[in-house]
This record gives C-alpha cells, structure tokens and sequence, in this order.
C-alpha cells in the first residue's frame, strides 16, 4: 500500500514539474510575442507618422478607442457577469483608473508621440528604462539602498542610453531631447502598469482589465485632443496601419504581455519583452534605413544586461 502511495506521490510531482515547466514556457512565449507585436505595431506607427502624415495626437486615441470596443464586446460574450465588476468597489475602481490612465493610456500616447519625435527603436529602448523606475520604486517602498548589482544595473541602463541616444558621440544628441523626455516618461508609465495590477491580475481577467484601460484611455485623449476636429482622411495603406497597430499592437500585444506577466511574473516577462526593442531596431535598419552604429549596438547590449541583473535580482529575493 505504501508502495502505491509513493507511486501515486512521484506520478504527481512529475506531473506538478511538467505543467510548471509548460506554464513557464508558454508565458516565456507570450510575453516574447507581446513585445515582437509591439515592435512592429511601433514601426508601422513610425510607417503613418513619416510617409501617411498622421499625428500621434490623432491615431492614440482612435487606437485606443477601437481595440477597447473590440476586447468590450469579446469580454461582453465571455466574461458578461465580471465585465463590470471592477467598478462595484472603491479600491477597484482607484486601481483601474490608475492602471488604465496613467499606466495603460499614457504609455500609449507618449510612446507614439517619442516615435514620432524620433524612430521607433528608440522608443522602444527608452521605455525599456521601466526596470530601473521599478528598481527604484521598490527601493523606496522597502526604505533601503540599491546594492552593488542594483547600482551597476541602472548604470548600464544609463550609459546604454546615452550610446543610444548619442550613436557614441557623447558631445552630440542624435535624438531630439523632446523624444528623451517623452520616452523616459513613457518608462514612467510603463512602471505604473507592472507594478500596479499585481491585486486586479489576480482578481480579473486580463482582457477586461485591457477593455476598460483602453477605454478609459481613449475617452481622456479625445476630450483632451478632439481628433474628430482635425479633418485627416487617411489613404488606404493609413487605414491598414491603423487596423494593424490596433489588432497587433493593442489587441494582441497587450494580451498576450500580461497573460505572461500573470504567468512567469514581472521580472522574467519584461525580460522577454526586451524582444520589442530587437524587433523595432531590425525593421528601422532594414525598412527605414535607420542609422545603426557599434555603439548602438553596445548600448542595446548594456540594457539588456540591466534587465538581466535586475530581474535574476528580484528572484533571488522573492
């Protein structure tokens, strides 16, 4: 009997150890496929800013408005009953207009408004600044210092930058110092939106925290910027690259980052997210023809590192 038992016992930590190794690749996968989808969802936004004549003040809240009502009306069919949950309780409600407004919206209008001030590969790299924001956060709420490999990290991430920012020449901005302001803000942003959900992850639906956030978004930008005013027509490749940064970019991007998120946690999924950078760097050299230096190329290196220590860091002390 006891055999059976230990049997029994074996049969299901072999199995517990498949599902976790299963659940871990599948969120690797899909916070990987959230940042290629942001890649190249930034590219087609830098596609309609230099050769369709958009505004990011006039797409942002269109592609927000329409990927809300699509993930609306998805969660309407298949989360009806908790679709309007989160509005039932005050501390919901505060986190989801945080989330969605200053995490979700913001991200979105400030990273488009940095691609159009600049290229989408330096966009994506500046809001890659979010682990050392999340570094620091944690740093506050914990009352302590940065360690050795905390420093180093956002050191990395600093010279990573400049590099970037500068192709080597430290005496020279080859990037607007408006596209460095908005894209660290965008960082900012994209702080708010890892470290806020942690309660409404695990309480709701991703796809209805997105509803909403879209939603939300879509609701203040338009007050703000009206872009009904504006009186642009798009041409037909305009309507396809708003369709596309809205399925892809929004849709599906955002999706899948966070089911990784809920999956494999923060850390390790903005470590894979480091596949939008990659991603919007090789269409900007290949399509746009984007300058590409070697320092570059270090600068993207040392970034990457950064993710790498803070992450393998936060393990280490969860």
């Amino acid at each position: 009997m006891k055999e059976t038992e230990k049997k029994e016992a074996t049969a299901k930590t072999g199995t517990a150890g498949v599902n976790a190794r299963r659940n871990a690749a599948l969120g690797a996968i899909l916070s990987a496929g959230g940042g290629i989808c942001w890649g190249l969802s930034g590219s087609m936004g830098q596609y309609l800013f230099d050769y369709e004549g958009m505004d990011s003040r006039w797409l942002v809240p269109i592609r927000l408005g329409l990927a809300g009502v699509i993930l609306f009306f998805y969660c309407l069919l298949r989360y009806r009953k908790e679709l309007f949950r989160p509005w039932k309780t005050r501390i919901d409600r505060r986190d989801l207009l945080i989330y969605g407004i200053l995490g979700i919206s913001c991200c979105q209008f400030l990273y488009f408004l940095t691609i159009q001030l600049s290229t989408a590969g330096v966009g994506t790299i500046l809001q890659d600044l979010s682990p050392v924001m999340i570094l620091l956060v944690t740093c506050v709420a914990e009352k302590r210092r940065p360690g050795v490999l905390e420093i180093i990290s956002i050191l990395l991430a600093l010279v990573g930058v400049i590099l970037i920012t500068t192709h080597g020449n430290i005496g020279h901005l080859s990037v607007p110092v408006s596209a460095i302001v908005t894209g660290t803000l965008c960082a900012g942003c994209v702080t708010v939106y890892n470290v806020e959900p942690k309660r409404l992850l695990d309480e709701y639906p991703v796809t209805i925290l997105q509803a909403w956030a879209f939603l939300l978004g879509s609701a203040c930008l338009s007050a703000l910027f009206h872009p009904w005013t504006w009186g642009y027509r798009p041409t037909a490749m305009g309507y396809f690259g708003i369709a596309f940064v809205v399925i892809v970019g929004n849709v599906i991007a955002f999706t899948s980052y966070m089911a990784g998120v809920r999956m494999i946690g923060p850390n390790k999924a903005i470590l894979y997210g480091f596949s939008e950078p990659i991603t919007a760097a090789i269409v900007g050299i290949f399509v746009f023809r984007n300058v590409f230096t070697v320092f570059d190329g270090i600068g993207f290196g040392m970034v990457f590192l950064m993710m790498y220590l803070i992450s393998k860091k936060s393990e280490r002390s969860a």
